[in-house]
């Protein structure tokens, strides 16, 4: 009470629209937004996963799954057996490392699962102890680029190569029919059959993976 006239109480401050803590993560998400291009989320570990991370290890998860599994049906490929040829007993031995093809199907599916393995690693890395994204450069998605279009070339030479069958007719040599090994080696043709077969499907992926760094490139 003033001179007889009663004073009115201040009005309340408005409360804050967002503490300063959520308007600097506001703000870290929107700078991660501008430079990436495209939404993105926040893992458990606090890190950003873009959705272009996403695929990219969809990817080589997918690369490193069909490399390994062509390499160990390759590798299990053996058996032993009995075939009749013109009324005689045949002792058959199979067996992969047999054939140089099926080595060098080997050879690239087994490089192909440790490339893809420590690209895994150095992107888990990234994620969980340096948060930053998967492919931190245009030099690094470079160096990727030219790894996934190599061993896409090579998974497509050693699928072609364990898929070819000799003909000796195209030798200029005539000869008999020859039986059919696989009904008495059915076993190890399986194993050769579905191991070019991951091969031929690691192929795609791998070039799929390669589609993929060219895309990040061209947005970066």
């Amino acid at each position: 009470m003033t001179n007889g006239h009663k004073t009115e109480p201040a009005p309340p401050p408005p409360p804050p629209s967002a503490t300063p803590r959520q308007l600097t993560e506001a703000k870290v998400m929107a700078e991660e937004n501008g430079r990436q291009g495209e939404p993105c989320v926040r893992s458990k570990t606090g890190g950003i996963l873009t959705k272009g991370d996403v695929v990219v290890l969809t990817l080589r998860l997918l690369c490193m799954a069909t490399s390994v599994t062509g390499m160990s049906f390759m590798v299990t490929a053996r058996q032993v057996s009995a075939a009749s040829f013109y009324g005689f007993q045949l002792q058959l031995h199979s067996k992969w490392s047999f054939s140089y093809s099926f080595e060098y199907l080997v050879g690239v599916t087994a490089t192909a699962t440790a490339y893809s393995l420590l690209q895994l690693l150095i992107a888990g890395s990234r994620l969980l102890v340096k948060k930053s994204p998967v492919i931190p450069s245009r030099n690094q998605a470079w160096l990727v680029f030219a790894g996934d279009q190599i061993l896409a070339y090579a998974m497509m030479s050693a699928g072609s190569a364990a898929s070819g069958v000799a003909n000796l007719n195209r030798t200029g040599i005539r000869h008999t029919a020859l039986p059919n090994f696989c009904k008495s080696l059915d076993s190890f043709c399986d194993h050769v059959t579905v191991s070019i077969a991951f091969t031929f499907f690691s192929c795609v992926m791998y070039a799929a993976a390669a589609v993929q760094d060219v895309i990040w490139l061209s947005t970066h």
